[in-house]
């Protein structure tokens, strides 16, 4: 088994990773500077799993740190989820992110050539395809400039990622491009706890049906879609973590830089979302409409033939089942972490 550094391993996804990565008997090192997650998350992911990990608090900017993590640790493979992702935020301080999530990845592979450290595994977005695609999004699709600075930092890293696999083919490279990751672990123990007011549906709607939030707003209801509000591809956290698991077998064992959607290739609206949610939970939801947000597209949901095909990955849950573990996260942990 393989020691695994995993960068922001304490934030939603990461944790939920960890998890897989130590049942699959993987060493697990952790880096996470802790601006936007919580330790009690990892504590909670070696209660889950019965295995421990090593965490380190640090900042992925820091060479320093960087270089303390590999010197100590045989360090086999990276997944770096390490970064900052919250579409409006990144449009009012674009440096910030250009900082955190650019110049941070630089400086991590970085670290990882002067390690001898080659494989990666990197948490990219579907927001970095045209907007002029139409769904299913495929690989093949030409990647767009994104309206917001977020899904910018994410096509820049992949980017630098391709080229730096093409100039040295000692690395070997996965970009999973997520799509909208919803869900917790079954136990309820561990799920999406953002900070301040949500930035995503899912946690804007367990927290409205738990009472810290009066209401949920939905960004447009005149879009050409089924019921008119806008249509994504929901995954559940558990089947995204997964994907990194198979992305991370099969790069331990390939050359080069390749790219994989991760979504179910189904899309549900806004409205189908919240309906579902008051039916599989019996809560309901108050909402109301308000105008458009800015760079949304009406439709967006994965091809995902290439990832089942080449990674023997399949998702497992559908919808009903992300509901019903978000809200029985939200139910166990009202005020998230802070318990």
């Amino acid at each position: 088994m393989a020691k695994i550094l995993v960068t922001g391993g304490a934030g939603y996804i990461g944790s939920h990773t960890c998890v897989e990565l130590l049942n699959s008997g993987h060493e697990v090192i952790v880096l996470d500077n802790l601006s936007n997650s919580s330790e009690e998350s990892l504590k909670r992911v070696q209660k889950l799993t019965g295995k421990t990990l090593t965490f380190v608090e640090g900042d992925i900017r820091d060479g320093q740190v960087l270089g303390q993590v590999f010197q100590q640790h045989q360090i086999d493979a990276v997944i770096h989820f390490a970064g900052l992702k919250a579409v409006g935020e990144s449009q009012k301080i674009p440096l910030t992110y250009f900082d955190h999530n650019i110049a941070g990845s630089i400086q991590l592979v970085k670290a990882m050539e002067r390690a001898s450290v080659f494989t990666l595994v990197f948490s990219s977005s579907a927001t970095v395809y045209d907007e002029a695609n139409v769904s299913p999004l495929s690989e093949e699709m030409p990647t767009g400039t994104p309206t917001n600075n977020y899904g910018y930092t994410k096509l820049i890293v992949e980017q630098l990622l391709q080229k730096l696999s093409i100039a040295d083919e000692r690395w070997s490279i996965a970009l999973l491009r997520y799509f909208n990751p919803v869900g917790a672990h079954k136990s309820g123990c561990i799920g999406e706890d953002p900070q301040g007011i949500p930035n995503n549906l899912m946690p804007y709607v367990t927290q409205v049906a738990v009472g810290r939030r009066e209401k949920l707003s939905i960004f447009g209801n005149d879009y050409d879609t089924v019921d008119g509000t806008g249509v994504r591809d929901y995954i559940h956290v558990v089947d995204l973590a997964n994907a990194h698991l198979c992305a991370l077998n099969n790069r331990l064992k390939a050359q080069g830089c390749r790219v994989w959607n991760i979504g179910t290739g189904n899309g549900s609206s806004v409205l189908q979302v919240k309906n579902t949610f008051e039916q599989v939970n019996g809560i309901a939801v108050a909402f109301e409409f308000v105008a458009r947000r800015e760079g949304d597209v009406a439709t967006s949901f994965a091809d995902n033939a290439r990832a089942v095909a080449e990674l023997g990955w399949q998702p497992q849950y559908a919808l009903e089942d992300m509901l019903a573990d978000s809200w029985n996260w939200q139910k166990q942990n009202p005020a998230g972490y802070k318990n």
